[in-house]
C-alpha cells in the first residue's frame, strides 16, 4: 500500500465511552459516532436524571466532559452517585487537538477522544480541601470587597468635602469610624468632631 495513502489507526482503549458538551442552558451528549448516537438534554435535575439513565442504557461506563465554568457540577454528582467513571477535562485539551469540530459536534469530538485515551482528567480534590478552599476563596473575596468599599467611602467623603483622609490614616479605623458614625447621626461641629478623633486615639494607644 502506498504510504501517502496508509491511514494510521487509532486503538480504542474506552469502548463504553461518552462524552458531554457542557452548557448553561443544555448538555450535548454522545455515546457514538453516529448522528442517532447524539441527544441533547437539559439542566434541571429531571433532565440530569433522564441523561444518565440515557448513559445507563447505551451501557456506557466512562464520561469525558469539559470544566465549563460551574455548570458542570451538578452532572457531574449525578454521575458520580450513578456509579460512571467521569472525567472532567480542561477544554484547552480539546481545542488543541486538530480535528473537524462545530458546535454540535463538540460532545462527538470528545467521545472520540475519549475512546482513543486521549483525555486526561483535572485535579479533583477531596471534600475536606475543597471545604478549606471555598473557605479561602469566601475570605480573599471579603478581603478584596472590604478594600474597594472603603475606597468607595473615601471617594464620598472627598465629593462631600470631608477629608478624614488627611486627619486619620484609616478611615475605616476605630477613630475614623467613629468621626463617620458621628457625622452619619447629623454631627457637623468640628469641634466635636475632633473630639472623636481624640477619643478614638486614646482607643488605639489602649490596645
Amino acid at each position: 500500500m502506498d504510504q501517502s495513502t496508509e491511514k494510521m489507526l487509532m486503538e480504542v482503549v474506552n469502548p463504553h465511552a461518552a462524552g458531554i458538551d457542557i452548557g448553561s442552558r443544555s448538555h450535548w451528549v454522545s455515546v457514538g459516532p453516529k448522528e442517532k448516537d447524539i441527544r441533547e438534554f437539559g439542566v434541571f435535575n429531571e433532565d440530569l436524571k433522564a441523561l444518565s439513565n440515557w448513559l445507563s442504557e447505551n451501557k456506557i461506563t466512562t464520561v469525558a466532559m469539559e470544566s465549563t465554568g460551574t455548570y458542570w457540577q451538578a452532572l457531574y454528582a449525578v454521575l458520580l452517585a450513578d456509579g460512571f467513571e467521569v472525567i472532567l477535562c480542561n477544554g484547552k485539551f480539546t481545542k488543541n487537538i486538530k480535528g473537524r469540530k462545530t458546535d454540535i459536534q463538540d460532545c462527538a469530538w470528545i467521545q472520540k477522544l475519549h475512546s482513543i485515551g486521549l483525555l486526561s482528567g483535572s485535579f479533583l480534590p477531596d471534600e475536606a480541601t475543597e471545604q478549606l478552599r471555598t473557605y479561602c476563596r469566601h475570605r480573599a473575596n471579603l478581603l478584596d470587597m472590604g478594600a474597594s468599599t472603603q475606597k468607595k467611602m473615601q471617594k464620598y467623603l472627598r465629593l462631600l468635602n470631608l477629608r478624614l483622609d488627611v486627619v486619620v490614616n484609616d478611615i475605616c479605623g476605630l477613630t475614623g469610624l467613629s468621626i463617620i458614625r458621628a457625622i452619619c447621626k447629623g454631627e457637623a461641629n468640628p469641634e466635636k468632631l475632633a473630639s472623636q478623633y481624640f477619643e478614638g486615639f486614646d482607643e488605639d494607644r489602649r490596645f
